[in-house]
């Protein structure tokens, strides 16, 4: 089914209910894998970093990553789950090539963490609780890379090469429970969860959750029912989504194809999807196993996990603040209302912001610039603000020339369009560029002159008492100095030479 194969969003939800489950998978940033002393440092030559434990070889005995278990439980614990006083790991069976073992070592009906809940912040300030069936641990597969085809996937490839370098890796898998009540909503709270729970990971520390590199992947489980009714419908599960907006995309595309399927007279098939980035569709995977089609059955190797009370509670206490408290705090320390605050949320800004002042920028500064420049740039561009090639150091230093008088605002954003555009840090650019504002009283006065001679009738009404025509001479010598006069010194002058007061 194609994008213009669907039904309008309106009416699907003028039928259907959606009912959403969200899977999230979390790569841990542990220095070794899960079961192994392997590295898990990216971008090594292909299976160098691989052993007879991650490559399944008989004979060889895994051992739990203790700084695994103590990030699972840290998460558990910041999504207000219980912890498991008990739990163990159990084997997920089934083949594929880039599985070496042929079984994936999890959990199952077992978890380390369950009931739990995070509540996210919705686009206009609502809060929508989602609730959390568990976060269990796992490992990582490998990585199969299918050469000879026009689309990088199996079809059509004429071979296939794998590498286990990333199999092993240290998972946590976060399951939501069936997500019910959001309506219109649904894919924006899909997007607000993944967003939250991004944030929460990142201040654990547990994880960078760069979902570009598949640090942190969400499967976007949905179903629909007809609007009144109880009994979930056939869902679909569309893998590996790898983007906040992505995830946003997915579960609308697949709320309009449910319902031109089902509104046609037909059924939907229980089946794995793949997600286009390019037009934000999704295109049929494999059916859909059934747990049991796994033939789960705990890990004989591997001796159950039993949390210490002590520890966890001494986990607890140490967690950091939790990234909507922050947020709450920022507002207040920064003095501004919640829809601003929202706004700096949706656009991505909060931590480009605080890093900006921790370098050394004024809070007002550092929003000004990110929220209005540099956003602008960024929505030119169809980039995100944390993708644009400017640090917040180098922001800092920008809003540093400008409380130092040598930069204006307008020669300010010259300066930033420079940095943005590769040509060195703000103090090379001004350099370059020949930027600085013109301080010298000497040349300011000169043009003051010159203005005012070129300008003898706008002069005489400012003498005349109409202070405000002075704004024009002013432009006069902002022009004449190319922007790097400091307009507000220009009027001061334009204003002793004419014998007016201020």
């Amino acid at each position: 089914m194609t994008v213009t194969d669907l039904v309008s969003y309106e009416d699907a939800l003028a039928s259907y209910d959606p009912v959403m489950g969200l899977e999230v998978h979390v790569e841990l940033g542990t220095k070794t894998k899960m079961f192994c002393g392997c590295s898990t440092e990216l971008k090594q030559d292909a299976n160098s970093q691989t052993c007879p434990v991650c490559l399944g070889l008989p004979g060889a005995l895994p051992v739990v990553n203790e700084i695994g278990v103590e990030s699972a439980i840290k998460i558990g614990l910041a999504l207000n789950c219980e912890i498991a006083e008990w739990c163990r790991f159990a084997r997920k069976n089934y083949f594929y090539p880039d599985m070496p073992k042929n079984f994936q070592t999890s959990q199952y009906d077992e978890p380390i963490a369950f009931d739990g809940y995070l509540d996210v912040q919705l686009e206009d300030g609502e809060i929508f609780r989602v609730q959390i069936e568990r976060a269990h641990m796992e490992e990582d597969t490998g990585k199969s890379t299918h050469v000879g085809g026009a689309t990088g996937r199996i079809h059509g490839a004429s071979h296939s090469l794998l590498d286990y370098n990333r199999a092993g890796i240290p998972l946590i898998e976060i399951v939501t429970k069936p997500i019910e009540g959001a309506g219109a909503r649904a894919p924006e709270v899909a997007k607000a969860y993944v967003a939250e729970l991004r944030e929460l990971i990142k201040a654990l520390g547990v994880s960078e959750a760069r979902m570009e590199m598949g640090q942190m992947r969400c499967d976007v489980n949905l179903s629909l029912r007809p609007n009144g009714t109880e009994k979930f419908g056939t869902r679909s599960e569309t893998k590996n989504v790898n983007s906040l907006r992505s995830v946003e995309r997915a579960a609308r595309f697949e709320i309009q194809r449910h319902a031109a399927v089902l509104s046609s007279g037909g059924t939907i098939v229980q089946e794995t999807r793949h997600f286009h980035e390019e037009d934000g569709s999704t295109t049929a995977g494999r059916i859909k196993d059934n747990a049991e089609d796994y033939r789960y059955f705990p890990e004989p190797d591997l001796v159950p996990v039993a949390p210490a009370r002590d520890w966890v509670e001494e986990l607890r206490k140490g967690l950091p603040e939790l990234p909507r408290l922050r947020r709450a705090r920022l507002k207040e320390e920064w003095g501004v209302s919640e829809h601003d605050m929202q706004s700096i949320l949706n656009a991505g800004a909060v931590e480009l912001i605080v890093a900006t002042i921790e370098a050394g920028a004024p809070a007002d500064q550092a929003r000004k610039w990110w929220m209005g420049e540099l956003a602008r740039n960024a929505n030119e561009t169809g980039r995100g603000l944390d993708e644009l090639p400017i640090t917040p150091a180098q922001l800092a230093r920008v809003a540093a020339l400008v409380a130092k008088g040598d930069l204006n605002d307008k020669l300010a954003r010259q300066v930033i369009e420079g940095v943005l555009a590769g040509e060195g840090d703000p103090d090379t650019v001004v350099e370059k560029r020949g930027l600085k504002v013109v301080s010298d009283e000497g040349a300011l006065s000169t043009a003051v002159d010159a203005a005012i001679a070129g300008n003898a009738a706008i002069a005489d009404k400012i003498r005349g008492g109409k202070v405000a025509a002075a704004g024009a001479l002013v432009g006069a010598v902002m022009k004449a100095t190319r922007g790097q006069a400091d307009a507000a010194r220009v009027r001061e002058l334009i204003l002793e030479k004419l014998g007016v007061e201020g």
